[in-house]
């Protein structure tokens, strides 16, 4: 696909954090079927039925991650190796089988320079992420990824070997019992921590397994570097505040970047207006395709 078509659609769907236009889809199936087939994946059938119908045909949120992550050009060893990943959507993180701390790893084998700033996203997902983060910072950072699905652990760590990474590495581990133990043994600083979109776990009774509890909260106090910084977001209201309320809470130690950094503009009600990492998560890109908005805040550790 063109550049020039690629850059296109990523006005229509990042345009500073707005609602995507909805009336640019005729325009955007235009462009995608300009993409070759492997990563369309049949998008714009021709197929006969409702208006609907096309409409999702045509568009899915699978092809806006892949055009949006196009330039990773991720292998397909990855799925031969695997097979078809499937996963469970929410997990239960006070499950016994998630109950063990995960294995400290050798850091030294881990990444190239462990002396890096480090940034950790809990709840890493596929991947894909952080592996674009480190792909366009080989030299400045390393990055963590914490998840709690195994396939997705394995199959984010095969695309970083045949990546040829070594500023990048996943891990198997439930964040809320091994997030100190791993951060704590790192040799350099921990500069960033994320939390983006976690698992929602709505009902009320399941709200204790939401990631952001207490212990977590602490933890990731004591570890973060002075001038280090907390990105979290989440397409659920109720979930966004719950984890604002707990680190606005730390505000002798936490203060939202708009006291930092007035160029990070925030809408009304403190939330900042646009993605500031450069890339959007799958989850966000999903979620903004949907027409929802997502709620965002970046802490920096001023002490």
């Amino acid at each position: 696909m063109a550049a020039s078509s690629l850059n296109l659609l990523r006005y229509f769907y990042c345009g500073g954090g707005r609602a995507p236009r909805r009336a640019t889809k005729e325009a955007l199936c235009s462009l995608l079927r300009r993409i070759p087939s492997p990563s369309r994946r049949h998008c714009c059938s021709t197929r006969v039925g409702t208006a609907a119908a096309k409409e999702q045909s045509c568009l899915r949120s699978y092809d806006l991650v892949a055009l949006e992550y196009a330039d990773l050009n991720l292998p397909n060893k990855a799925s031969e190796e695997l097979g078809h990943v499937r996963i469970r959507q929410h997990v239960n993180p006070l499950s016994s089988s998630f109950s063990m701390p995960a294995r400290v790893p050798d850091w030294n084998e881990v990444f190239r320079d462990p002396t890096l700033p480090l940034m950790v996203d809990i709840g890493s997902g596929s991947g894909r992420f952080l592996i674009w983060l480190a792909k366009r910072n080989p030299e400045v950072r390393n990055y963590l990824g914490l998840e709690i699905r195994q396939k997705l652990v394995n199959r984010a760590n095969l695309w970083m070997k045949e990546l040829a990474l070594s500023n990048v590495h996943f891990l198997f581990a439930n964040a809320t019992v091994s997030f100190d133990q791993l951060v704590s043994t790192y040799p350099g600083p921990l500069m960033l921590v994320s939390i983006l979109c976690p698992d929602p776990h709505f009902k009320k009774r399941h709200h204790k397994r939401r990631v952001v509890q207490r212990p977590l909260v602490d933890s990731i106090i004591k570890n973060l570097m002075r001038g280090g910084q907390l990105f979290i977001q989440s397409d659920v209201l109720e979930v966004a505040l719950d984890m604002r309320n707990q680190f606005d809470a730390e505000g002798d130690v936490l203060h939202h970047i708009d006291a930092f950094d007035q160029s990070l503009l925030c809408d009304s009600e403190g939330w900042i207006s646009s993605n500031p990492m450069g890339i959007r998560t799958e989850r966000e890109i999903h979620a903004e395709f949907e027409g929802a908005k997502i709620y965002r805040r970046l802490y920096q550790k001023w002490i």
